[in-house]
């Protein structure tokens, strides 16, 4: 059977899409952002991120790039290390609390465990209006910590919850969930480079 979608206007309109949002991203909320994550690090505070489904993946990554990309090779010289932890990854604790407890406090729960006052969380979310997110971040607040979102279509309802957020302005997943990896690489750099320069 011959394929009636062809995949170049496919391919073009999404690239274009991705280079219409590379001039609608608001840097100065990158920059607080940032700022935040490099204050917490050189203030030895532990760092929480999390998401969903896609988003749980680009938390991931995001957190191994904090722990380790940012030291370059050479790690004998590095001054300062990060303490990030992923609250998506512990599959087990997950699969736990969702099977005994509800969904809506895979995460929330976790950070009972582990925030401190004086910690960052960073949260990932297309739509903002995941339950659990909403959960985890209220959690941050009662435990006096910092919260910061990378979200997308209109920002939903955590937009009003968090310190700072940059928001990637598309309702498709795909854009967003690229857009949100973009984000934890700038970050990723900029610390590399700072690195460097030690």
């Amino acid at each position: 059977m011959k394929s009636t979608v062809k995949i170049r206007p496919v391919a073009e309109n999404y690239l274009r899409t991705i280079e219409t949002l590379c001039r609608k991203i608001e840097v100065k909320q990158l920059v607080k952002i940032t700022m935040e994550v490099e204050k917490k690090i050189k203030r030895r505070r532990t760092i929480f991120i999390v998401g969903n489904g896609g988003s749980a993946a680009t938390a991931s990554h995001i957190a191994c790039d904090l722990n380790k990309t940012v030291l370059g090779s050479n790690l004998s010289r590095v001054l300062t290390r990060a303490k990030v932890i992923c609250l998506s990854n512990n599959v087990p604790l997950l699969t736990a609390l969702g099977n005994d407890c509800s969904y809506d406090v895979i995460f929330s729960e976790q950070l009972k465990n582990l925030g401190k006052k004086g910690d960052l969380l960073i949260v990932l979310s297309a739509s903002g209006n995941s339950k659990n997110i909403i959960e985890v971040v209220k959690i941050a607040k009662e435990k006096s910590m910092k919260s910061v979102a990378f979200l997308g279509f209109d920002g939903g309802q955590v937009k009003s919850m968090v310190d700072t957020f940059v928001l990637v302005p598309s309702h498709q997943y795909g854009p967003v969930e690229d857009f949100h990896l973009i984000l934890g690489h700038l970050i990723t750099d900029y610390l590399y480079q700072l690195n460097e320069k030690l």
